[in-house]
């Protein structure tokens, strides 16, 4: 087995390596080789306790590259943290272990960034947000990787949350920034909405929504959570997920639709294979719906990134490979110990 040293990177040398803009070339190259058949996801292991608390684990392979990995996190009200391990698909080893808190934020803002590239008009330029917690300001910087934004429209529940967040995306964007006194303000005539939150209880209807826009839902990711009213689906006439198994375990929006309403999972297209097939939108959409749970893949695709780069720029610490030991036992109580080799 190989015996290289494990290269251990933290949050500032993961951002220092690789950009936001950098994620999302990433992201597409990896969906690409997911529906060619070089690349697999493993559906994702999630658990929630008390109030909103979860663990999650995504996992996936590169065969056409030779690496495999996980990402495992933990979130809690009080905070949370998550890792990646990645390993050589092709020996077993392990090669790398990287902070993922900044690695998740571009995998998620990177995705809803691809979609938008691929599912909205390419001329769309005004934006809504809802939402404004800690993976909105990414969700907009990745949207202007894709789009020309000139005017963004921002509605949270909290009038002072959402108010300094608008404060602070002003200093980083230069393109007009409102705020909007509801749901409703925000998404009228907007040709791109991105909902990015943690609700339990739908909130954006089909009547707020303009013909011709593209809706990127990737906030509620638990089986509790929703965003979209039923009705979102009556005029979504082209539907794209990042990985449907996922979707079919854990998002309640979906199961309501197409597991116990009329909805057919048949009609539902992964972006990877519309980003295979060339598929941009057509123009007679009305509305396209993207929603992300997250993927093993898509962590995958900008985990490699990162460790390739690391290696050629000689960044971070390398640590001992795992050396396998033999576990031992004592005696047991009958006296019938016949070893300590396992």
């Amino acid at each position: 087995m190989n015996r290289s040293p494990v290269l251990w990177l933290i949050e500032q040398e993961v951002v220092d390596l690789v950009s936001l803009e950098d994620a999302i070339e990433a992201l597409e190259a990896g969906l690409v080789q997911e529906d060619g058949g070089g690349a697999k996801n493993v559906a994702k292991a999630l658990s929630t306790w008390g109030d909103g608390n979860s663990m999650h684990s995504l996992g996936s392979i590169f065969v056409s590259k030779g690496y495999a990995g996980f990402k495992t996190w933990v979130k809690t009200k009080p905070g949370g943290a998550a890792i990646f391990a990645l390993f050589n698909s092709n020996s077993g080893s392990l090669v790398a272990m990287i902070e993922a808190g900044a690695l998740g934020q571009m995998r998620t803002a990177g995705v809803s960034g691809l979609a938008t590239r691929w599912l909205s008009k390419i001329d769309a330029q005004d934006m809504a947000l809802i939402g404004t917690g800690a993976q909105s300001l990414t969700q907009i910087a990745a949207t202007a990787a894709v789009r020309p934004i000139n005017r963004l429209r921002v509605f949270s529940p909290t009038p002072e949350r959402r108010r300094a967040f608008i404060d602070k995306a002003r200093t980083l964007f230069q393109f007009p920034i409102d705020e909007s006194a509801s749901v409703q303000e925000a998404v009228e005539g907007a040709e791109i909405v991105t909902c990015i939150t943690r609700s339990s209880e739908p909130f954006l209807k089909a009547e707020f929504l303009s013909s011709g826009c593209h809706v990127n839902a990737v906030g509620a990711i638990l089986p509790a959570n929703a965003e979209l009213e039923q009705d979102v689906f009556d005029r979504a006439n082209l539907v794209v997920v990042d990985y449907l198994p996922n979707v079919k375990a854990a998002s309640r929006e979906f199961i309501e639709r197409f597991q116990n309403g009329p909805g057919n999972w048949d009609d539902i297209k992964s972006l990877g294979k519309v980003i295979a097939e060339g598929r941009q939108r057509a123009p007679g959409v009305d509305v396209s719906l993207f929603k992300a749970l997250g993927m093993g893949l898509s962590d995958l695709s900008i985990a490699v990134m990162v460790y390739e780069r690391a290696c050629q720029a000689g960044i971070g610490k390398s640590l001992p490979p795992p050396v396998r030991a033999k576990p031992r036992w004592g005696a047991s109580r009958e006296g019938n110990l016949v070893g300590v080799d396992a």
